[in-house]
């Protein structure tokens, strides 16, 4: 199913978007590709036609599912090279992470999903819990600071 039954669903879905003979090089490489496995010895063979509906319906969703977070994170990096465009040669590496966590974890739609929650498909835990569970906050000092004398 992984190696070819997904791959086959997803090339399909790419043919959709194309003009018929621009897609249909991608249409016969998904069909050579779930070929085998219908044929007597293949891996669906011995399966009823509602098993083998049940399993290519199954790859479709998958690949879609690929397709949609695959998306999300071209959108991302998209967005990061329109942004960053006029700062090319200059890496800030530490900046760009944090934009990435605030963009992933805290900026909201207006249906009040963060990308985090898309991608994964549940609500991430809370950025400030996060970092404060990360960072070691240091004790209170056992004396009050001495002031230096001069």
């Amino acid at each position: 199913m992984h190696a070819h039954l997904i791959p086959s669903c997803s090339l399909e879905r790419v043919a959709q978007t194309r003009t018929v003979h621009a897609g249909e090089p991608l249409r016969e490489l998904a069909k050579r590709l779930r070929m085998p496995l219908y044929e007597p010895g293949g891996a669906l063979a011995a399966l009823c036609e509602a098993e083998q509906s049940a399993l290519h319906q199954q790859a479709q969703e998958l690949a879609e599912v690929f397709q949609r977070s695959r998306a999300n994170v071209e959108g991302r990096n998209g967005s990061l090279s329109l942004r960053n465009h006029q700062l090319r040669g200059l890496d800030r590496p530490r900046k760009r992470a944090c934009l990435m966590a605030v963009h992933n974890f805290f900026l909201t739609r207006t249906d009040g999903t963060t990308a985090a929650e898309r991608f994964f498909g549940q609500k991430p835990r809370s950025m400030f819990t996060a970092i404060l569970a990360s960072v070691d906050i240091p004790p209170a000092p056992l004396s009050p600071p001495r002031r230096a004398g001069g």
